[in-house]
């Protein structure tokens, strides 16, 4: 459904003033705030349909709307706001509406009756002036009164912050983080610094400050603009998976991005250089021409995250003398006796290739265990842990998400966490276990290690104790991390100093599957076969919408129908993009349609685009150190196991089982998660996974995403969509190696760098 521009009837009204109570919203777009709403204009009748930008209007405020009458050749007459502000309510009916629609935290429908039912057309003089009156309400004690209050007063304040930021588009939720962050500074800061609201206020970029400073005067040539702006790309760049960005490239798409003389650019970057907490620019091998240098450009943390990975590996992998290895007594082991005690325990024997990654493991500090699905990478890590311990090693095993570290423990029977709880990551970032106090373990084993990103790895690296062994474990032909860096890939780079093993045997049980056989087809570059196999199928559907609506009704109905699976746990939809008709993002909406549909008497709660309902499966967008008990991180899955509008706030069950809150104005951190991207799939396994393939997404159909998405499933793989594009990401090679120097300087390729502003070690 598409509304557009007023139809070719009478011509439009401008300047026009409608009032009215909004009832529902009807539809709004997160990205650019444009609503369709349907308000009471309280002169009886229908509903009357507005359209527009209402940022920041809830379901039950009194609107006082400025804008122009039209008709829409569709849905007939609406009006077109401009503009509106909120006005309080003046009738009972009104006021009692107004207070239970939620919007004051702590007053639902129940709670407003009893106030309005109390105070009558006085109510909201009441609470604004003397609130403490609220106290002779049943049921309302001091400590609801003062909450009450408080709640009161923090709306009033939010909704002047939004007024004001009404005029640049910001959205509501933006809005209260910017008051939550300034508090009553808040218009000061927007007026006065609005570039520090893109360094301070997680949700707000360069772009949205640049909107804001536009509309508040500051020049476009403004060299604070200007260095903002250079720290956005690099911020950007980051997202990407950069480390760094070389300097000329770094200057032209700043001159793109700001539309001012390159020369001004050069010397705000060189001003930046200049400052600690600005860039930090230094000479690192070209990753196209190794015989060639570039001039590396980092925002400091990536720098100080880089030069700290590469040396507490080198730390790890000099150790001391041999007394100081934790794990000496394997220098002299008998392995024949070992491995025959061994696969006596387990019931199996190791390939060679096995043993050898079971020796390198316990006789080297560091090293890399890598490999395809079905060629036991599962079973040589179980090995390894048993060996370990049958030698009383204390063993801490983790993995970068919730759901990797549930399958490791249950792999190995031994307690497994993710490596953000195993660190007890603080707010801001800051981890209890460091190279001052680093984690009790002699063997430290990270399953899924392609997903690990500089800052992460660092983290984890520092925690490592002296003479304590380090394995890595993961498949270095997956997508690289989310976040920055190319950690297993740089440190399995040829030269350099980590040794590593590659299981190639396929083995024969894993054979017999058309998930594992295609996984590999895929990475060798050929086609996977989609006939005759009883856990490999593909729908062939051209049309990139009905491919969309075709894999929605194969999820929700076909497969539950045909193999018993739930559709909301077993079943996973993973895209190569968020965007288009056959992005997360359409396919959400039609996966909780059919999966979790709205119901009569349930509570649900609209935010910018989207509806929450309990049952509704859904991930965390970001990192925030603030939540659960050591924080809830970017790709957190979880499902919504309660809504309390009066109270306003959803609760979410996490994949680590760990039960989360969420008050209603942090929606904007949780999405649906019925579709995901398969970037963000990364570590996880289902049952089964349906993967939509269209050439909507031809520029991200490439070989490790497709082979990625193969890898997530255990049992049943679905592709839907053209055989073209089928091919097109079977041939498609990633293209480029993302900007960073871990490989050089593990290489020692690249001199360590003597800094004021750096210590590597104890970074």
């Amino acid at each position: 459904m598409s509304f557009g521009s007023p139809g070719s009837g009478k011509p439009p009204q401008h300047g026009a003033v409608l009032e009215g109570v909004l009832e529902r919203i009807t539809y709004a777009n997160a990205e650019n705030g444009y609503t369709v709403a349907r308000v009471d204009t309280g002169r009886g009748g229908d509903l009357l349909t507005v359209v527009g930008s209402l940022l920041g209007a809830q379901v039950g405020e009194s609107l006082r709307m400025t804008g122009r009458w039209g008709s829409h050749p569709q849905y007939g007459r609406q009006f077109t706001v401009e503009n509106y502000t909120t006005v309080l309510p003046a009738t009972v009916q009104g006021i009692r509406r107004y207070l239970g629609s939620g919007l004051i935290k702590g007053i639902g429908p129940k709670t407003a009756e009893r106030i309005v039912d109390h105070f009558g057309e006085a109510t909201l003089d009441v609470i604004e002036a003397d609130p403490k009156q609220l106290i002779a309400v049943p049921g309302l004690g001091p400590k609801r009164t003062a909450r009450i209050a408080a709640a009161w007063e923090e709306q009033k304040a939010i909704k002047e912050v939004m007024v004001f930021l009404q005029g640049v588009e910001v959205s509501t939720s933006i809005a209260v983080r910017i008051y939550k962050k300034y508090g009553d500074a808040s218009i000061s800061v927007v007026k006065n610094q609005p570039y520090r609201l893109a360094a301070d206020v997680w949700g707000i970029g360069f772009l949205t400050a640049d909107r804001i400073a536009q509309a508040v005067g500051i020049p476009q040539d403004s060299p604070e603009r200007v260095m903002a702006g250079l720290k956005y790309a690099l911020s950007q760049a980051s997202d990407s998976g950069h480390c760094y960005l070389p300097e000329e490239r770094l200057i032209a798409e700043a001159v793109k991005l700001l539309q001012v003389d390159t020369g001004l650019v050069i010397d705000c970057l060189a001003e930046l250089a200049a400052d600690p907490e600005g860039v930090v620019s230094e000479p690192v091998p070209d990753p196209e021409r190794p015989d060639a240098t570039v001039t590396a450009v980092y925002l400091p943390p990536f720098h100080r995250a880089e030069l700290s990975l590469a040396g507490q590996l080198r730390r790890l992998l000099r150790g001391g003398d041999e007394a100081a290895d934790r794990l000496a007594a394997f220098r002299d082991v008998d392995w024949d006796r070992a491995l025959a005690w061994l696969a006596r325990r387990t019931g199996a024997e190791l390939a060679p290739e096995q043993r050898e990654a079971v020796r390198l493991a316990l006789t080297e500090r560091v090293a890399v265990l890598t490999g395809g699905p079905g060629c036991g990478k599962s079973f040589t890590v179980r090995s390894v842990v048993e060996l370990a311990r049958a030698r009383r090693a204390r063993v801490v095993l983790a993995a970068p998400t919730g759901r990797a570290a549930k399958r490791l423990a249950e792999l190995t029977g031994a307690e497994a966490s993710t490596v953000h709880r195993l660190l007890e990551l603080k707010p801001g970032g800051d981890a209890a276990y460091d190279r001052d106090r680093p984690l009790e373990a002699d063997l430290v084993v990270v399953d899924e290690a392609s997903m690990l990103d500089l800052l992460l790895a660092n983290k984890l690296v520092k925690a490592v104790p002296p003479g304590a062994h380090l394995l890595l474990v993961g498949d270095v032909d997956q997508l690289p991390s989310v976040g920055a860096g190319e950690v297993l890939r740089d440190v399995l780079a040829p030269g350099g100093p980590v040794p590593a093993v590659r299981l190639t045997r396929i083995f024969r049980q894993a054979q017999q599957s058309g998930v594992v056989t295609n996984a590999h087809r895929i990475n060798e570059g050929l086609p996977p076969v989609t006939q005759g196999l009883s856990d490999f199928f593909l729908f062939v559907e051209d049309d990139t919408e009905e491919a969309g609506r075709l894999a929605v009704d194969v999820a929700s109905r076909r497969i539950p129908a045909k193999f018993g699976l739930d559709p909301r746990r077993d079943v996973q939809v993973l895209t190569p993009m968020h965007r288009g008709p056959a992005g997360a993002g359409v396919l959400n909406g039609l996966l909780q349609q059919a999966v979790t549909p709205a119901r009569p008497g349930l509570p649900e709660k609209r935010f910018g685009g989207r509806v929450f309902r309990v049952g509704d499966k859904v991930t965390q967008i970001r990192n925030n150190y603030e939540k659960g008990a050591n924080g809830v991180f970017n790709g957190t899955v979880g499902v919504v196991t309660g809504l309390d509008p009066e109270e306003q706030r959803l609760t979410v069950v996490t994949d680590e089982d760990e039960e989360v809150g969420y008050d209603f104005a942090e929606l904007d951190e949780l999405a649906h998660a019925y579709a995901v991207t398969i970037h963000r799939s990364q570590g996880s396994e289902y049952p089964c996974v349906v993967i939509p393939v269209t050439m909507s997404a031809w520029m991200m159909l490439q070989r490790n995403l497709l082979y990625t998405a193969v890898t997530r499933a255990k049992r049943l793989v679905v592709l839907v969509g053209s055989r073209r594009a089928l091919g097109q990401a079977v041939r498609s090679v990633s293209a480029g190696r993302r900007c960073t120097a871990l490989d050089a300087r593990l290489a020692g390729r690249l001199a360590p760098r003597v800094d004021a502003r750096v210590d590597a070690d104890r970074d």
